[in-house]
C-alpha cells in the first residue's frame, strides 16, 4: 500500500524537523517559568531537562523495538488495543492541530512588530497554507527549510546568550542580588519550584515528534535526535533564564513576557540584536508549524493503514506525499483559527493537556511492553523505576497545569469530545450500519421500493467491510495462544476470513496443529478459519509474495512476539503487526 520511494532523511534533518518546534519554546518558557518561579526559574528549568533525560530511554526503548510511525498510538497500538490507542492518536493529532495554529499567529504577531501594515490572521493562513504545500511537495524538500531554520535558530540563540554573558561581565551583579532578595509571589520556595516546573514543561513539547515520522529516518537516527534535542533544551533553557535573572529586575518580565527574548537582546546587543531575534522567532515558529504538518501526515497515514480512518486518505502523488492529509489538516486548522477567533489562550489549553496526556500515555505504552512483548529485541531498556518517575512528573505537571488554568483544561475537552467522537465513529462502523440496517427497515417499511435499495447499498457497505481477509504466522502455537488470536481478531477487527499459516520444514507434519484448528472452527462459526501450509523460511521476502499473491497488505497480518533469537528485525516484516 506504500508506493513512495524516497531519500531517509539523516541526523541534522530529522532533529532540525522536530527540534525547530521544541527549540521554539527557547521563545517564551524562561518568561513563562519565571513568572511563576521567580529567581528559582532555573531551577524549575532542569527539572524539566532530568525529566526529558528519563523520556530518552524510554522513547528509544519503545521505537527501537517498534520502529513505526505513529508514537504513542504505535506503542499502544501494539500493547492494547485499538481503542486505547486512538484515544492516543486523537491527543496527538490535537497537540499538533494547537502547536500549528498557535505557532503560526506567533510567528505572524512577531512579523507584525516587525512590519506592522500585515493582517494577523491572514497572514497566519497564508502561513499554514505554504507549509502545507511544501508538506505535499516532499519530505526532502520540508527537511532542507527545517535545516536552515534550525541552523539559523542555533546561531540567534547562541549569539543572545555570549551577548548576554559579555553584559554581565561588564555590569557587575547589582540586578542579580536585587531579584534574589525579592519576595516569591507563589506562597514558598517549593510551590513556586512546583508551579514554574509545570509551565516549564511546555517548554519540551515536540519532544514526540520524531516518534510519529521515524521511518523516515535513516537507520540509527532516532535516538540521536533524542539526544540532540535534550542536549538544546536543557543548556538554552535555563542559561537564557539565568541571564534574563542576571539582567532584569523580576517586576519588569511581565511587561514584556511576549517578545522577552527580544527585549534582552535590545539591552545586551543592541538594535541589531532585537532584530535578529525577531527575525529567528518569525523562522523558528513557522518551523514549528512545518513539523506538525510532517508530524500529523506520518500519523495519520499510519491510523488509515490500520482502518481507523478512511482510505481516502492513503492517496498520495508522485513525490510520495499524502497530499488529502495534509489538505484535511490545513482545513482544520483553518476552521479552528476562525472559530477561536486567534484567541491563542483559548488554544493553549488543548496545547498543554494534550501534549501531556501523550507523554503519559507513551510512557504508559513503554511499561505494557515491558510486561506483553518481553522477548521483543530492543537496543536499549528503560528501568521500570525511572518510567514510573517520568510518569509520574507528567501526572504532577498536568495537576499544576489543572490548578494554573482550570478553563483550559475546560476547553481542552470541549476540542476533545468532537475528535474522540469522530474515531469511535470509525472503530464502531460495523455496528452503526448494522443499526441502521435495522432502522431502515423498520421506518421504510411502507416504501419498500426505497428500502430495498437502501438496503442493498448499506449491506454492500457492511460485507465490504467485512470481507477483508486476515492472516496469522503461527509457529505451531498450542491452542490456548491459537484462541487468544482468535479473541483478539474478534475484539479488534471487522473480517470474516483469517488464514492461520504455518511455515513448516521438509519431513514436518500438522496434525496436532490441524485438529486445534479444527476445534476453533466449531467454537467461531462467525470467522471462516483457513489453515495453509507452506514448506520454507519464514522471511520478509515470503511476506512480500504472500501478500502479493493473496492481495492482503502486510498490516493485515500478525505474529505472536519473535524472541531475540529470531534473525529479523520487526521493521524488516514491513508492517506485520505484533498481537501476542
Amino acid at each position: 500500500m506504500e508506493n513512495s520511494l524516497h531519500k531517509k532523511l539523516n541526523e541534522l534533518q530529522s532533529t532540525a524537523i522536530s527540534g525547530n518546534d521544541i527549540t521554539s519554546s527557547c521563545l517564551y518558557v524562561s518568561a513563562l517559568t519565571i513568572m511563576y518561579a521567580g529567581q528559582y526559574a532555573w531551577i524549575s528549568l532542569l527539572a524539566v531537562a532530568a525529566v526529558l533525560f528519563l523520556f530518552r530511554k524510554i522513547y528509544g526503548e519503545v521505537v527501537g523495538a517498534l520502529p513505526l510511525n505513529g508514537g504513542a498510538y504505535n506503542v499502544l497500538l501494539n500493547t492494547s488495543s485499538k481503542r486505547v490507542a486512538s484515544v492516543a492518536a486523537s491527543l496527538t493529532v490535537l497537540s499538533y492541530m494547537a502547536t500549528a495554529v498557535i505557532s503560526g499567529s506567533e510567528a505572524m504577531h512577531y512579523l507584525h512588530n516587525l512590519w506592522s501594515g500585515i493582517n494577523v490572521t491572514a497572514a497566519t493562513v497564508v502561513i499554514l497554507l505554504i507549509f502545507t504545500l511544501l508538506t505535499i511537495s516532499g519530505i526532502g524538500e520540508s527537511a532542507i527549510v527545517a535545516v536552515v531554520i534550525f541552523i539559523v535558530h542555533l546561531i540567534s540563540l547562541s549569539l543572545l546568550v555570549i551577548a548576554g554573558i559579555w553584559f554581565i561581565a561588564g555590569n557587575g551583579l547589582e540586578t542579580l542580588h536585587l531579584n534574589w532578595e525579592t519576595p516569591i509571589k507563589s506562597g514558598g520556595i517549593l510551590t513556586a519550584l512546583f508551579l514554574g516546573f509545570s509551565a516549564a514543561m511546555l517548554g519540551i513539547s515536540g519532544f514526540e515528534s520524531s516518534a510519529n515520522f521515524v521511518e523516515e529516518q535513516q537507520q540509527g537516527v532516532f535516538r540521536k535526535t533524542l539526544r540532540n534535542m535534550w542536549a538544546i533544551v536543557s543548556f538554552f533553557n535555563p542559561v537564557i533564564a539565568l541571564i534574563v535573572i542576571f539582567i532584569l529586575p523580576l517586576a519588569t518580565v511581565g511587561e514584556h513576557q511576549e517578545s522577552l527574548l527580544a527585549h534582552v537582546a535590545e539591552i545586551t546587543g543592541g538594535k541589531w540584536l532585537a532584530y535578529l531575534i525577531s527575525v529567528d522567532a518569525v523562522l523558528v515558529l513557522c518551523g514549528a508549524v512545518l513539523t506538525s504538518f510532517v508530524g500529523v501526515s506520518g500519523l495519520i497515514n499510519r491510523m488509515t493503514l490500520d482502518r481507523i480512518l478512511p482510505n481516502f486518505f492513503l492517496k498520495q502523488n508522485k513525490k510520495g506525499s499524502h497530499y488529502r492529509i495534509a489538505i484535511a489538516f490545513l482545513a482544520l486548522c483553518i476552521l479552528v483559527l476562525f472559530v477561536t477567533g486567534g484567541n491563542l489562550v483559548s488554544l493553549a489549553g488543548v496545547y498543554t493537556f494534550s501534549f501531556l496526556s501523550v507523554m503519559a500515555l507513551f510512557g504508559i505504552g513503554n511499561l505494557l511492553l515491558k510486561a506483553k512483548r518481553t522477548k521483543l529485541p530492543r537496543p536499549e531498556r528503560a528501568p521500570i523505576l525511572s518510567v514510573v518517575i517520568a510518569i509520574g512528573f507528567i501526572v504532577l505537571a498536568f495537576w499544576g497545569n489543572l490548578k494554573l488554568s482550570p478553563s483550559s483544561f475546560r476547553t481542552f475537552l470541549y476540542f476533545l469530545f468532537p475528535a474522540l467522537f469522530i474515531v469511535g465513529i470509525m472503530l464502531h462502523r460495523s455496528q452503526i450500519i448494522s443499526g441502521l440496517l435495522v432502522t431502515i427497515e423498520y421506518t421504510f417499511r411502507p416504501l419498500r421500493k426505497f428500502s430495498v435499495v437502501s438496503n442493498r447499498k448499506l449491506r454492500n457497505m457492511y460485507h465490504k467491510i467485512h470481507s477483508q481477509e486476515f492472516v496469522f504466522f503461527t509457529k505451531r502455537d498450542d491452542v490456548s495462544i491459537l484462541n487468544k488470536v482468535m479473541q483478539y481478531v474478534e475484539e479488534n477487527e471487522t473480517t470474516k476470513k483469517l488464514k492461520i499459516v504455518n511455515v513448516m520444514k521438509p519431513g514436518e507434519d500438522n496434525e496436532s496443529l490441524k485438529k486445534d484448528i479444527e476445534v476453533l472452527d466449531r467454537a467461531y462459526p462467525h470467522i471462516d478459519i483457513d489453515f495453509v501450509e507452506i514448506i520454507g523460511d519464514f522471511t520478509p521476502d515470503l511476506i512480500e509474495e504472500l501478500s502479493k499473491k493473496w492481495n492482503i497488505p502486510k498490516n493485515f497480518m500478525f505474529i505472536a512476539s519473535p524472541s531475540d533469537r529470531f534473525s529479523y528485525r520487526v521493521a524488516d516484516l514491513g508492517g506485520v503487526r505484533l498481537i501476542m
